[in-house]
């Protein structure tokens, strides 16, 4: 079954129940259709619409602080690597870093005085700055504090191997502590604010390692707007390293916010290197994502920074977004709800007082309908109500002329009826017509026309002489090789008939015509061949002997029926009494076999090639279920039809009747 077709059901489907709906329902569920329905489908758009544009702005305004965030990132990068390049621009420095014999005490003053005091002067300057540190490998180094230190005191840290495979090249690394590196012990000397430090190699002459210098700042000097947030809205600044590592102020994010989940969040949405490999990160400078944490919805804004190889993100949760815009829908929808309400509520009332009439005007229609005529409506005025009410009046003494008229037009049916019978003309002056006619055919030499008429006087005789209810097994087969003969004349000898019946039930008497409609339905309806099936149908009538009973079976090669044909078939031949009450307008109770009183059972339609319709249109007003009742009126319903049939292949018509004195 199509699309199209399964809609229409679908629609048809609809439409009957809304027929069989009352009209203030009706009219409820138009507004559900038209109004209600589509006025909260266009709501909700609306507001969808609002609520992205927020979103929009939103992401612009988050994108903004990035953006600004960003520039102060750049200039601290720029003034780390200003400061990183000056403190290794002296020569004296460089020289010491890779000397190879102690220096004397005027060397170190001197060194002190000098260079060393320049570096320091140069982190005055910059407040931003916390530390300028040079780590020597040398052995005849002496530590100058705060400046030069030994290689030795930061081996452990995660960073060293990676800065001596650099080959002199800026490693930036993300660090949650500043470690002093004269402690021995982690635990001592730490201060808890995190910070990010500049290292490289230090190679002299090129190609020769000295040592280690290290640049640091920390974090809340780095990235202002991240750890010294002031903006007074929703959103807040954190920082992602190329570890997967966040990092924010201390009171920067809510306390309801699972910093963990958020890390794990970013870490898979962001193309960090190694994170999220499937994402090329040098292409992407900065855009949004949204994810939630904690069952609560967040747009994220991220920018990459690729200096220091890590992200900007700014957060923003997207219930402060929508806050605003829920609040209004919801309070549009409840005043449509409660507009609807007091529309429905009004129309509900208005209904009352039309449907009232409509009500009265209702039991004047059944009055009529269970046969009362005279009634006196009292609904009047103007309206689609008062209209149908006067046309219905004018409609009742119209049927009341109208029965008049039946009753005088019955009367005189019948006086012309009797008319009619009085001038009948007389059985044998056919007969006697039809044999002079028969001479003519036979004088001019015409076989076929001479043998036709013998077939249809034969038929005729037997149809009109009705002296008994019963006739030999043999004349009934005798009107059928009549009835087959004329028949073959309309189907040009597509019909055939044969009989297999011992002599000796040829002398039982049967119900006359109770064959011939069986035959009858056979040709009418088995022989409905396809188009270009050249085929013969032939009916074969069997008797079959039982203990006390004779089985004469009707069986033919047609077209069949399916299952639930045949089902409904045998069960409607073996119906109720009211069924044949119905049908025939008698009592339903008939006189049966040994004189008592039988049920009679309906008559209805039959169905497949012997009993493919209603057969009620035959000779005399016989048909298949017909034949089923004469035969319970006359033997009791222990007896009667039976049908077999298989689609396509033959239609078998099983008729039982008793053994009895008659038969004998």
């Amino acid at each position: 079954m199509g699309m199209r077709a399964r809609l229409n059901q679908t629609l048809q489907r609809v439409r009957f129940r809304m027929e069989q709906m009352s009209l203030q329902r009706r009219l409820f569920a138009a507004y559900i259709l038209i109004l209600f329905i589509p006025g909260i489908i266009v709501s909700v758009y609306m507001f969808n619409q609002l609520a992205d544009n927020d979103l929009q702005d939103e992401e612009i305004k988050l994108r903004g602080a990035l953006n600004i965030e960003a520039i102060n990132v750049q200039n601290n990068i720029e003034t780390m690597e200003r400061a990183a390049q000056l403190s290794i621009s002296d020569k004296d420095v460089l020289y010491y870093l890779q000397r190879t014999g102690e220096a004397n005490a005027s060397e170190l003053i001197e060194l002190k005085d000098n260079a060393i005091s320049n570096i320091i002067r140069l982190q005055f300057n910059n407040p931003n700055l916390a530390h300028i540190r040079l780590y020597s490998d040398g052995q005849n180094v002496t530590e100058l504090w705060p400046v030069i230190l030994k290689e030795h005191r930061v081996w452990k840290e995660k960073w060293y191997d990676r800065v001596n495979q650099m080959n002199g090249k800026e490693l930036w690394s993300f660090e949650r502590t500043d470690k002093e590196p004269l402690q021995w012990t982690e635990s001592t000397g730490v201060v808890s604010e995190p910070k990010i430090a500049l290292l490289r190699e230090i190679e002299y002459p090129t190609g020769k390692h000295v040592g280690i210098m290290e640049i640091d700042m920390l974090m809340q000097n780095f990235f202002p707007n991240v750890f010294n947030n002031q903006d007074p809205g929703q959103s807040r600044m954190v920082v992602l390293d190329n570890e997967g590592q966040l990092f924010h102020g201390k009171d920067s994010l809510p306390k309801e916010m699972a910093v963990g989940e958020l890390q794990s969040q970013l870490a898979q949405r962001l193309p960090a290197g190694g994170l999220a490999p499937e994402l090329d990160k040098d292409n992407v400078e900065s855009a949004s994502i949204r994810f939630a944490v904690n069952g609560r919805d967040y747009l994220a804004a991220y920018q990459y920074v690729e200096k220091i190889d890590g992200y900007l993100v700014n957060l923003s949760p997207l219930e402060a977004i929508f806050k605003d815009v829920k609040r209004t829908r919801n309070q549009i929808i409840a005043a449509f709800i409660i507009l609807f309400a007091a529309v429905s509520v009004a129309t509900y009332f208005l209904n009352g007082i039309i449907l009232k009439k409509l009500h009265q005007l209702t039991e004047s229609m059944k009055r009529v309908r269970q046969g009362d005529f005279h009634i006196d409506l009292t609904i009047r005025g103007g309206g689609e109500v008062g209209e149908l009410a006067h046309h219905f009046r004018k409609m009742v003494k119209k049927i009341n002329e109208l029965i008049a008229d039946a009753v005088m037009k019955q009367a005189a049916t019948q006086e012309a009826e009797l008319r009619t019978l009085k001038n009948q003309i007389d059985s044998h002056f056919l007969y006697n017509t039809l044999e002079n006619i028969k001479m003519m055919a036979e004088i001019e030499d015409q076989r076929d026309i001479s043998d036709a008429l013998t077939s249809l006087g034969g038929l005729m005789r037997y149809s009109l002489r009705w002296t008994s209810d019963y006739v030999s097994l043999r004349e009934e087969i005798n009107h059928i090789n009549n009835y087959i003969a004329i028949m073959n004349i309309r189907y040009e000898e597509r019909m055939g008939l044969t009989t297999d019946i011992d002599s000796v039930w040829l002398r039982h008497e049967v119900l006359k015509m109770s064959l011939q409609p069986i035959v009858e339905n056979s040709i009418k309806h088995g022989s409905q061949f396809p188009r270009g099936a050249m085929r013969q149908l032939v009916i074969a009538i069997t008797v079959v002997a039982l203990e006390d009973s004779l089985e004469i079976v009707v069986e033919d090669n047609g077209i069949g029926m399916r299952e639930e044909q045949l089902e409904g078939l045998n069960w409607k031949l073996s119906g109720s009494m009211n069924g044949m009450r119905a049908a025939n307008g008698s009592d339903g109770l008939e006189h049966g076999k040994g004189g008592g009183k039988q049920p009679v059972g309906p008559v209805v339609t039959a169905a497949g090639s012997l009993a493919a319709g209603v057969a009620t249109g035959d000779a005399g007003g016989i048909g298949l279920l017909n034949v089923q009742q004469r035969i319970w009126l006359h033997y009791g319903k222990g007896y009667g039809l039976r049908v077999e049939s298989e689609e396509g292949a033959f239609t078998r018509v099983v008729m039982t009747i008793p053994l009895s004195e008659r038969n004998a």
